[in-house]
């Protein structure tokens, strides 16, 4: 099997559970005590249109967190298809700080520690040194911290963390790769175009 099948399957698998999910909590929503909704009516909101806003907000809870776990699984898929050396999920201890007790590598190839992320939004500044103790006790685990992420965050503020975090891996002789870059190198590292794989999955299914 290819990996174009096995992520296709994968992605199967995940629609599967999101449409149970989401069929699940739609229903669910049924026995909801709505008595906010005078609220909306109040703001001039009809019924029909509140019911849409809350289901379809339900959804996208859903939808936003299979999306991007089957774009991290996708990746790892790609590590394993290349190397039969690649583990998925390995720990390792936080030997600088009292939290959190460990963290966790994506994936791990020999002495490469993958991050997979799809899009980094925090606006928590806090959040560099984290990222710092985090990359520091990879590299005092005898791994190389590199860190994928796919898209680009939207605010400025995110921006500028992002970069930050950049030069916090650099200076620990990690490496960090964002958007184009990151497909980029997923593609130079397993030899497999993911983007090229979503691409053809999505025009397929839309044929059907």
């Amino acid at each position: 099997m290819d990996i174009k099948d096995k992520i296709k399957i994968l992605a199967n698998e995940y629609a599967s559970k999101l449409d149970s999910k989401i069929v699940a909590r739609v229903e669910e929503m049924k026995n909801d005590n709505n008595t906010h909704y005078l609220i909306y009516q109040v703001l001039w909101i009809s019924e029909n249109e509140w019911n849409l806003i809350d289901i379809y907000q339900n959804k996208w809870r859903f939808l936003y967190k299979y999306a991007w776990s089957f774009l991290e699984e996708a990746t790892i898929l790609c590590f394993e298809d290349k190397f039969k050396e690649a583990q998925r999920k390995v720990y390792i201890p936080n030997n600088s700080w009292k939290r959190p007790k460990r963290f966790e590598i994506d994936c791990l190839v020999w002495n490469r520690a993958y991050e997979i992320k799809r899009r980094d939004a925090t606006t928590d500044w806090d959040h560099i040194t984290k990222e710092h103790t985090r990359a520091l006790n990879i590299k005092e685990s005898w791994y190389v911290p590199i860190r994928i992420m796919f898209y680009y965050p939207l605010r400025k503020q995110s921006l500028k963390i992002q970069e930050t975090i950049k030069t916090v891996y650099d200076g620990l002789g990690g490496e960090c790769y964002f958007w184009d870059d990151a497909r980029d190198f997923l593609n130079g590292e397993t030899n497999i175009d993911l983007k090229w794989i979503l691409e053809s999955i999505a025009k397929e299914n839309l044929s059907t």
